[in-house]
């Protein structure tokens, strides 16, 4: 652990390591302070308790994912397919973060079942700003049902999320971006938007080096 970060961040980034490899309910901590380099006092200066601390831990990740639409929304500003598009590419890229423990957020969901844990309700409410967002988007792109088209979306990306383990990174990635570019084609311009996306990224990928996903 980096001892120039400040102890909340420490801290955080410790339980971030810790919950993913060892499960929430598999950590204590006692545990997560000595990896942080620091002791529970510390912690519990800057987090009430345990479940805040996990709480915090869950906003970080939603935020990180949040960011990644301000990243579409810029990089094609005005076309909500391509920005459908440029989404599942991105999910697909992230599954290698995936592959041996699955999505964390996921997975918090199923350690957590308590209706009223503070880091489930913010999961919650991320969920339903998302399926907002994939709404509003499928009635820019001018989908003929867009409430049914959002819907697809969000089962096609929550399922994909829970496939990746039993049928593998490659096939849950390659047929998650063809289900996408399915549904896109639907719409006025979606063919062309799906095909030029896809080359884009190939392109990309050809032009850099592989680079480490970011974790989903």
């Amino acid at each position: 652990m980096n001892p120039v970060l400040p102890p909340r961040q420490r801290i955080l980034a410790a339980a971030d390591d810790l919950f993913r490899r060892v499960g929430i309910r598999g950590v204590g901590v006692d545990a997560i302070a000595e990896a942080a380099g620091t002791n529970k006092m510390t912690l519990y200066r800057h987090f009430e308790s345990k479940d805040e601390l996990i709480a915090e831990w869950v906003r970080g990740i939603i935020e990180t994912k949040e960011r990644r639409w301000d990243e579409f929304f810029a990089e094609h500003p005005g076309d909500p397919a391509a920005q459908l598009v440029a989404w599942s590419r991105a999910t697909a890229e992230a599954f290698a973060q995936m592959e041996e423990r699955g999505s964390a957020l996921h997975n918090a969901l199923a350690e957590l079942p308590e209706a009223d844990h503070p880091a489930r309700r913010v999961i919650d409410e991320h969920r339903v700003r998302e399926h907002k967002r994939l709404l509003q988007l499928c009635r820019e792109a001018k989908f003929p049902d867009p409430e049914l088209a959002a819907d697809q979306f969000y089962f096609l990306f929550e399922g994909a999320k829970s496939c990746v383990q039993c049928i593998g990174l490659k096939r849950a990635g390659e047929h998650l971006m063809r289900l996408v570019d399915s549904l896109v084609a639907k719409t006025d311009g979606g063919a062309e938007t799906s095909r030029a996306t896809a080359r884009g990224g190939r392109d990309a990928a050809a032009a850099t080096p592989k680079t480490r996903s970011r974790k989903a």
